[in-house]
């Protein structure tokens, strides 16, 4: 995937949020966007910590190529289980809730969303990852203003995956 198209990936990732919410909404009498009454869960919102636009902050982090990716077949596997044992942990905890690969072999290589207050506390969360103490990854991470529908992703995941990665 080029740089260009990376681009326009984590843009739409990035939009997704606002969908979400723009998915909820009606237009009023005064055309400003206002919640549909019969669909609106003041309970569920509350659970997610959502704001009064159904939305949550979280800190993003884009997961990158690092500069030590010379690896034997072994070794490369040990570190990408040791990876994944990582993620799986981070989402038990219920900081971690999203992750996933880029498709395409570009420098960008994943994402993480963490629920968590700062950036700070998201750092030190990557620095648990065995793949960025390896030097095989590098994290860029960001504030981000998404649905907080996104923190109800794992509990749907866990149903419907057959096998974990």
């Amino acid at each position: 995937m080029s740089t260009k198209n990376a681009r326009y990936s984590l843009g739409f990732i990035l939009s997704l949020g606002m969908l979400f919410n723009a998915a909820s909404t009606t237009a009023s009498e005064t055309g400003a966007a206002t919640v549909d009454s019969a669909t609106y869960d003041a309970e569920l919102a509350n659970s997610l910590g959502a704001d009064d636009y159904g939305m949550h902050r979280y800190v993003m982090a884009l997961l990158k190529a690092g500069p030590n990716r010379d690896r034997d077949a072994k070794a490369a596997a040990e570190l990408q289980r040791a990876h994944m044992a990582n993620i799986r942990r981070l989402a038990n905890e219920g900081v971690l809730v999203l992750a996933g690969p880029f498709f395409g072999g570009s420098e960008l290589r994943g994402i993480y969303v963490f629920d968590v207050d700062s950036v700070e506390e998201a750092r030190k969360l990557v620095e648990s990852d065995p793949a960025v103490k390896a030097g095989s990854l590098v994290m860029e991470l960001h504030p981000w203003y998404g649905s907080a529908a996104v923190k109800s992703i794992n509990d749907v995941h866990k149903r419907i995956a057959k096998q974990a990665p």
